[in-house]
C-alpha cells in the first residue's frame, strides 16, 4: 500500500487536468474517450475491488482503448489517483448536498449533517481510506466540498484560522471513526467470521476466566456485551460527534461572550 499515495504526481499536470485546462492534440482523429471516462472507469473498479485493483491497463481496457493510449490522456497512475479523489468528492449521482446557506443559529445541526455526509462518502468509497493523502487535491469538487464544510462555521464569530481548524478537527474525527468500520469489514472478509460470530466462538472460553481482579471491566463488559457485542459503530459515531459538538459549543459561546 506504500505506493498508493495521492499527491505524488506532477502537480501542475494534475491541476491542468482537474480544471480542464489541457489542450487536445492538434493532429490525428479526435479520441472517443476522454479523461472523465477514464476516471469514471477507475472509480468503478476501485469501488468494487479497492484501490489495488486499479491499474492503467485495467482502466484502459474498461473503456476500450490500448494501455498506451491511456497515457495520451493521463500521464501516470499517481495523477489518476488525484483525479479519482476529486471526482468522488462531489455529490453522488442523484444526490443533492445539503444547502450551503446554513443558518448560524442552527450551527450544531449543520455541522452534524455535514459530518454524516462525510462519513457516508467514505462508506460509499472505502478505497479513499486506502490512499495516503497529505497534500490536498485542489480540484473543483474538492474545493466545493471544503467550502460546504467550512460554511457550517461561518457567522459564528470564529476567526478564519479557527474555522479551518474546526473543519479539520471534525473531519479527522470522521476519518478515524470510519476507519474502524471499514477495518471490521476487511477482517470479516479475511477471516470469514463476523464480529458476532467471533464473539460467540470465544465466549465459552471467556466464561472460564476469573474477572474479579478487574472489577470495573467486570461490571461494564457484560452490560456492553449484551447491548451491542463488540461495538455499535452508529452509536459510537453519534456519541463522539455529540461530545465534539459540545466542545465546539464552549468555544463558540466564549467567542460570543467576548464580543458582547
Amino acid at each position: 500500500m506504500a505506493d498508493d499515495i495521492a499527491g505524488r504526481g506532477d502537480p501542475l499536470k494534475t491541476l491542468h487536468l482537474l480544471w480542464g485546462r489541457t489542450e487536445p492534440p492538434r493532429r490525428g482523429p479526435k479520441s472517443r474517450v476522454g479523461v472523465k471516462d477514464l476516471v469514471s472507469a477507475a472509480v468503478t473498479i476501485a469501488d468494487a475491488e479497492g484501490i489495488d485493483g486499479v491499474s492503467t491497463r485495467r482502466v484502459a481496457e474498461a473503456v476500450g482503448i490500448s494501455p498506451m493510449s491511456f497515457y495520451t490522456h493521463i500521464p501516470d497512475k499517481a495523477v489518476l489517483f488525484d483525479l479519482m479523489l476529486d471526482a468522488v468528492s462531489g455529490p453522488a449521482e442523484g444526490e443533492s448536498p445539503s444547502s450551503m446557506n446554513f443558518d448560524p443559529a442552527h450551527w450544531r445541526d449543520n455541522v452534524a449533517l455535514v459530518a454524516r455526509e462525510y462519513r457516508a462518502f467514505f462508506l460509499r468509497h472505502p478505497w479513499v481510506m486506502q490512499l495516503s493523502s497529505h497534500r490536498p487535491v485542489l480540484g473543483p469538487n474538492t474545493i466545493k466540498a471544503y467550502e460546504h464544510f467550512l460554511s457550517t462555521f461561518d457567522g459564528l464569530g470564529l476567526t478564519e484560522v479557527e474555522m479551518d481548524l474546526s473543519v479539520s478537527m471534525v473531519a479527522n474525527y470522521v476519518h478515524g471513526a470510519v476507519r474502524d468500520v471499514l477495518r471490521a469489514s476487511q477482517i470479516k472478509a479475511q477471516t470469514g467470521l463476523s464480529d458476532d460470530e467471533w464473539w460467540y466462538t470465544i465466549a465459552p472460553f471467556l466464561e472460564t476466566i476469573d474477572f474479579t481482579p478487574y472489577p470495573v471491566s467486570n461490571r461494564v463488559g457484560p452490560v456492553v456485551g449484551e447491548l451491542y457485542g463488540l461495538g455499535n459503530p452508529d452509536m459510537a459515531f453519534d456519541f463522539g460527534l455529540e461530545r465534539l459538538l459540545d466542545g465546539l459549543g464552549v468555544l463558540i459561546a466564549g467567542k460570543k461572550k467576548a464580543a458582547s
